[in-house]
């Protein structure tokens, strides 16, 4: 995954522009330099991040571990 939890809202919409509809649906505020796990119910943070990052075009498959 390249989108992780503790990155901040805004610079994920700032690096990935096209996760702007994702968190429209799901009314994160973009503009927030909180993390995502702060901002987002911890039932729906996997859910939310498994659509971000398949937005983007990345998976576990995509990536390395560590780095």
């Amino acid at each position: 995954m390249v989108i992780q939890k503790n990155m901040p809202v805004s610079e994920i919409v700032k690096v990935w522009p096209e996760t702007l509809a994702v968190f429209k649906k799901y009314t994160i505020s973009i503009i927030s330099n909180d993390s995502l796990e702060k901002v987002v119910d911890e039932s729906n943070l996997t859910t939310i991040l498994n659509e971000l990052n398949q937005t983007v075009g990345s998976s576990e498959i995509t990536c390395v571990e560590g780095g």
